[in-house]
């Protein structure tokens, strides 16, 4: 809960906002003109820079969680006292904060290793935490030291105004769509200023997501599950900052990285996959994959092709609620269209469509859980979808520093986990609730379960 006291608010904004269009083909997504800098700068600037500008001052973090032990990302000075997803920074005056950083996101342990890029599917944001309490406990305290209290202010006062809204219903789902469709509904769209009341009202209902991985990232014409994201993705990296920044002179600075920062991105390759693999059935499964797959997830080795296809939610036919949920409103649309960020030399601008981007699979062993929405818990169950659980839970320590991969099922390709007759707590997936289902994608029902097998075998060596 303390770690949630601090970051629960806070999620990469991933801005997706969705209208319906009518079309029932695959649709190529354009390639667009991307900025680039230096890689090592792009990651120097993710573990320490100062894109969040407002946060808890450095010595009440530390009266909360004590310094850090384990130094995993190597970093000097006080970076080096805080757990490897909060950077300390300089406030506006000069106080340092503890502020979240893409790492809360973005990376997550897989055999007690730190794995940069993966998707974190292990983050408790579940109405329980019950954070507004808490959250206004800081602030009485805080206003008795006017310095740290400044420093503090809009770290909080955002976290008060948008953290009633931000709850799941399950452990692991992300609420990062809807984190930024707040935060685009409480600033304004030209000067980035924060008002206390939003200029729209969302529906209640938050849509949940699983992080993509990063590495995935260089393959793509266009970012997010839709595929929606289109011209600078810079523009959109930089999301996380809407969080406190004060105006577009903030905002400019962490332009001013972004081309850095997806140069790093661009660096991250897919985990090989740690085990043996059969090659003689590997390559079967990659006759079959090809001749079954490869139209939309692309083709792999040394001449592979990804093709960056819109699948319209008529062909793919998976939950259907984060296309028509709350980014559907014309008037987030516009926001964001007319917005700060949608000027200038290297805008960006969004493109709704009623569908999903079919993703590269590289990397494809290591994401589970499946789906935009993480609702399928192995790839053998996306391939047959018969063996989907309706409920089922898993061990989430697994997914953190002190867990192992013992609980890994790395012939099925997923978590291990048990699939239950009823739902239960905030630990167990339920796929009946809206949002969270787990149908569509029926495309490897045809197959027989030796060629299943081995086009799961195939995609161990992506």
């Amino acid at each position: 809960m303390k770690k949630l006291i601090v970051c629960g608010v806070f999620l990469i904004g991933c801005i997706s906002f969705i209208t319906v269009t009518s079309n029932d083909d695959p649709v190529p997504i354009p390639r667009s003109q991307q900025r680039f800098g230096n890689a090592d700068s792009g990651y120097q600037y993710i573990i320490s820079g100062d894109y969040v500008k407002s946060g808890l001052p450095l010595n009440l973090y530390q009266f909360i969680f004590k310094k850090e032990k384990n130094n995993l990302l190597d970093r000097a000075g006080d970076n080096s006292q805080v757990r490897y997803d909060f950077n300390v920074v300089k406030a506006v005056n000069g106080e340092s904060v503890v502020v979240p950083n893409c790492f809360q996101c973005h990376a997550q342990f897989f055999d007690g290793k730190l794995i940069i890029g993966l998707g974190n599917s292990t983050g408790d944001f579940t109405r329980e935490q019950k954070l507004k309490p808490f959250q206004k406990m800081l602030l009485s305290y805080l206003k008795l030291k006017p310095k740290k209290y400044e420093a503090a202010k809009d770290f909080l006062t955002v976290s008060l105004d948008i953290g009633d809204e931000l709850f799941t219903d399950i452990v692991g789902a992300n609420p990062a769509d809807r984190l930024t469709a707040l935060l685009v509904s409480h600033r304004d769209p030209v000067t980035l200023e924060w008002n206390r009341k939003p200029s729209v009202i969302l529906p209640e209902q938050v849509i949940p997501s699983d992080v993509p991985a990063w590495w995935l990232l260089k393959k793509k014409n266009a970012m997010f599950y839709n595929g929606f994201g289109r011209g600078d993705f810079g523009r959109f990296l930089m999301g996380s900052s809407l969080l406190t920044t004060k105006d577009t002179v903030h905002a400019k600075e962490v332009d001013t990285h972004m081309p850095d920062v997806l140069s790093y991105l661009y660096t991250i390759e897919a985990p090989k996959y740690p085990k043996g693999i059969d090659e003689q059935l590997a390559g079967e499964g990659k006759t079959i994959f090809e001749n079954n797959c490869s139209r939309c997830h692309g083709t792999y080795g040394a001449n592979g092709q990804y093709p960056n296809l819109l699948i319209p939610e008529s062909i793919i036919g998976t939950d259907s609620l984060l296309n028509k949920s709350n980014y559907q409103y014309s008037d987030l649309i516009d926001w964001y269209n007319k917005s700060w960020f949608s000027k200038g030399d290297h805008p960006a601008t969004l493109a709704p469509f009623n569908g999903y981007i079919a993703p590269p699979l590289d990397g494809v062993w290591i994401t589970a859980p499946y789906f935009h929405n993480g609702s399928v818990p192995t790839i053998e169950a996306v391939l047959n979808s018969k063996l989907r659980p309706r409920y089922w839970a898993r061990d989430f320590v697994q997914g953190t520093s002190s867990g192992d991969s013992s609980k890994y099922d790395y012939e099925k390709l997923g978590w291990q986990y048990q699939s239950l007759p009823a739902p239960g707590n905030k630990y167990v997936y339920n796929t009946m609730l809206p949002g969270y289902g787990n149908y569509g994608h029926s495309f490897g029902d045809h197959l027989t379960d030796a060629e299943r097998k081995a086009v799961i075998e195939y995609l161990k060596t992506l």
